[in-house]
């Protein structure tokens, strides 16, 4: 089954807000702020421009397993400054591609250089569990002979 929908419909049923720091903060309040907001990434904006996007995962690799401190490194030192970005009409079934294809978590979501929202990997996995049990419930009634509603 390939799921329907685009990244704007999972917007509008999440939310856009958008957490974010600048480079300069140091990577211990970025990772305060994941921890305080329940977010796994954090986007990296400098003079209202996407610039990076920090996550857990850079925090793992490039500062606890390099010995750096993070109340003394600066987020600009360990960002991923190559972002994948996506358009609000992509394709559910393309984000999930997208995603697959450049092993990221989080897919930033721009039109025209302004950011939208952010999209994880499992807010396509709610959206597509919630699209089959929707499809299972509809199915449900069909064979069970009840008129739709």
């Amino acid at each position: 089954m390939t799921p329907t929908g685009s990244i704007s419909d999972i917007l509008s049923q999440k939310g856009s807000t958008v957490h974010s720091v600048s480079p300069e903060n140091t990577v211990y309040e970025a990772i305060s702020m994941m921890a305080e907001k329940n977010v796994g990434a954090l986007l990296v904006i400098d003079k209202s421009r996407l610039v990076g996007i920090l996550s857990e995962r850079d925090y793992t690799r490039k500062v606890a397993l390099r010995g750096k401190t993070s109340k003394d490194t600066p987020v600009r030192e360990i960002l991923s400054g190559k972002v994948i970005t996506a358009p609000p009409d992509l394709s559910i079934a393309d984000c999930m591609r997208l995603m697959t294809e450049h092993r990221i978590r989080h897919l930033p979501v721009l039109e025209a250089e302004k950011i939208l929202g952010i999209v994880s990997i499992g807010d396509l996995v709610n959206w597509i569990i919630s699209e089959q049990s929707s499809t299972i419930n509809q199915l449900h009634t069909y064979i069970a002979g009840y008129p739709s509603a």
